[in-house]
């Protein structure tokens, strides 16, 4: 008679989660390292590898390129209002807020960027490409749309200020209120999933939204896409978005 036997790759990812569920690892906490759990079961890094993939194919782990492997932390709150402010969002929640900026360009409107930005065909717009992250995990990558046409030296300032709000304060704007949001959910493609370091295919909340300043000209066309494990995204009634 031929024993059944568990695969240890199984066995390695039942005895994590199990610590996991019993609190040995927190959400947030660092796992220890490959080489230091195969040394503790007795196996090369590739089985590891395997269990720690098969933990964080079930949610329970995420790993961060070059920091190692993490206990998912419970989804963070995200209030969607007129008033979004993903930095002061953050901070209220607890976490700690970050956003690198991975592209800044100025290229010709369409006849969609001109209708949405209020400008003709052909007038320039800036478009921006960045990824936030909450505690060092990227959380959202963003695309979006600004009339620099109608506010020449936005692009600069997108390139070299910390936030969207102090880029616009640079061109004049100092204020800006988002009118509208449309929420929907997508699959991760393969750039996205390696940007927010997830796997392809994996559920994405997908906002887009528009934004004006206090005179009603709008200032951002956005798109964003919120890894959903990681973001509950909610609606801020009292705000009054």
């Amino acid at each position: 008679m031929t024993v059944q036997r568990t695969p240890i790759w199984q066995s390695i990812a039942d005895t994590l989660r199990r610590a996991i569920s019993e609190g040995a690892y927190a959400p947030g906490d660092k796992l220890p390292t490959e080489a230091s759990l195969a040394e503790r079961f007795g196996v090369n890094r590739h089985t590891v590898r395997h269990a720690l993939a098969h933990l964080a194919d079930e949610g329970l782990v995420h790993a961060r390129r070059g920091a190692g492997v993490f206990v998912l932390t419970k989804p963070l709150d995200y209030p969607l209002s007129n008033r979004v402010r993903f930095h002061e969002n953050l901070l209220a929640a607890g976490r700690l807020p970050d956003k690198r900026q991975l592209s800044v360009e100025i290229r010709s409107a369409n006849e969609d960027d001109a209708r949405r930005l209020r400008l003709s065909p052909g007038d320039q717009i800036a478009v921006a490409y960045s990824l936030s992250f909450a505690d060092g995990t990227p959380v959202a990558l963003a695309e979006s749309r600004f009339p620099e046409a109608r506010h020449p030296g936005l692009a600069e300032a997108l390139r070299t200020e910390s936030g969207v709000t102090r880029a616009f304060a640079k061109v004049g704007v100092t204020d800006y209120l988002r009118v509208s949001t449309r929420l929907t959910a997508v699959s991760a493609d393969a750039t996205q999933a390696l940007h927010l370091q997830l796997r392809e295919g994996v559920p994405l909340l997908l906002t887009e939204a528009l934004s004006k300043t206090t005179d009603g000209m709008p200032i951002e066309h956005g798109r964003t896409w919120f890894a959903s494990e990681r973001i509950t995204l909610t609606l801020d009634h009292q705000s009054g978005g």
